[in-house]
C-alpha cells in the first residue's frame, strides 16, 4: 500500500480504528474521520506510531448531509488522491431518532452516508485509479428487507428492522455502484471497483447510545466469544489492499472470501429504486448511469458465515 492514500471513516475507535492502523502497517497514507476530535487526534497518533507517515483527520457527524458535503470539499481540497474509500461509519439505535435533516437516523447514518459520500468523491476516486469503494455491511442484510413504503420507520419502527434494512441497503448500493462503474478488463486496469463485507461478529461500543434489551442482557456474556477489532478488520482490510482483488467488483465478502448475499440484494429493479430514492432523499443531482451490459456475476454458493 506504499503510495496509496486510503480514507475510512468512522475511524476513531472499534473496526473503523483498527482497519486504519493494519493499512498504515502496509504503508498506506490515511486520512480518517470521527465526531469527536479528541479520539480522532488520539487514533492518528496510533496510526502515524504504526506507519510513521502523515495521517489526514476530519471530523464530522455523517448523519448529517451538510457535515457529509462538508467533509467531502474537505477531502477534495485536502487529498490529491484517494486510492481506497472504506465506508466504515455506521450504528444501531433501539428507539427511533430523527437526524438534523428530518431522516430516519439508522439510515440516514448507515446508508444514506456511504451513498452521498462516495457519489461527491467519485470523480476524484476515478482520477486515482486503480481505486477501491469498500463498504462495511454484515451479516444482518440477510433478514433485512427494503421497505419503499416505511424506508424512514415512521409507521411502525424497529432498531433491528432498521439496521437490517440499512445493511441490506449497503450491499444493494454496491452491487448497483459496480454495475454503474465501467467493467474490469485485462486491457484496462485504470478502474474502481466496488464490494461490501461482514466483518464477523465483533467486540465493540456498537449500539452502546441506545441498546436493545437483548443487547444489555446477553452481548456481556458473548464478549468472550466476539472478534477483535483487529479480527473484525481484517476483510475490510484485504478489500483494500490485496493485489488479486483489483479487479474483483460487486461481491459480497466474508472472512476474506467472496459469499452469496441475500436473495433479495440481486433484485436490480428495487438497487434502481433504491439509488434513486436515495438520490432525491440526499438531493443528489448526478450520479453514474447504468451501462448497457450485465451486472458483474454472483460468486459460487457458499455458506453464509456467522
Amino acid at each position: 500500500m506504499a503510495g496509496k492514500t486510503v480514507l475510512v471513516t468512522g475511524a476513531s475507535g472499534g473496526i473503523g480504528k483498527a482497519t486504519a492502523l493494519g493499512l498504515a502497517a502496509l504503508g498506506a497514507r490515511l486520512a480518517i474521520t470521527g465526531r469527536d476530535r479528541d479520539r480522532a487526534e488520539d487514533t492518528a497518533r496510533e496510526i502515524r506510531a504504526v506507519g510513521g507517515g502523515q495521517v489526514d483527520v476530519f471530523i464530522a457527524d455523517l448523519s448529517s448531509q451538510a457535515e457529509v458535503r462538508r467533509l467531502a470539499e474537505e477531502v477534495l481540497e485536502g487529498l490529491p488522491r484517494i486510492d481506497v474509500l472504506v465506508n466504515n461509519v455506521g450504528g444501531y439505535w433501539n428507539s427511533r431518532h430523527l437526524t438534523a435533516d428530518g431522516l430516519e437516523r439508522t439510515f440516514a447514518l448507515n446508508h444514506l452516508a456511504p451513498f452521498l459520500l462516495t457519489n461527491l468523491l467519485l470523480d476524484r476516486l476515478k482520477d486515482s485509479a486503480p481505486a477501491r469503494v469498500v463498504t462495511v455491511s454484515s451479516n444482518a442484510q440477510a433478514q433485512g428487507r427494503i421497505n419503499f413504503d416505511d424506508l424512514q420507520g415512521e409507521v411502525a419502527y424497529s432498531g433491528s428492522t432498521a439496521y437490517n434494512q440499512s445493511k441490506l441497503a449497503n450491499v444493494m448500493f454496491t452491487y448497483e455502484l459496480a454495475r454503474r462503474l465501467p467493467i474490469p478488463s485485462a486491457a484496462d486496469h485504470a478502474i474502481v471497483t466496488a464490494n461490501a463485507l461482514h466483518p464477523g461478529v465483533v467486540n465493540t461500543s456498537f449500539g452502546s447510545e441506545d441498546p436493545a434489551s437483548v443487547q444489555r442482557i446477553f452481548v456481556p456474556f458473548l464478549r468472550p466469544l466476539m472478534k477483535t477489532p483487529t479480527q473484525g478488520a481484517a476483510t475490510s482490510i484485504r478489500l483494500a489492499s490485496a493485489p488479486d482483488l483489483e479487479q474483483v467488483t460487486g461481491r459480497f465478502f466474508a472472512t476474506g472470501q467472496p459469499r452469496r448475499s441475500s436473495k433479495a440484494s440481486y433484485d436490480q429493479d428495487d438497487a434502481a429504486r433504491l439509488w434513486q430514492v436515495s438520490a432525491d432523499l440526499v438531493n443528489l443531482t448526478t450520479s453514474p448511469q447504468v451501462r448497457d451490459r450485465p451486472r458483474p456475476p454472483a460468486p459460487p454458493p457458499a455458506e453464509e458465515p456467522s
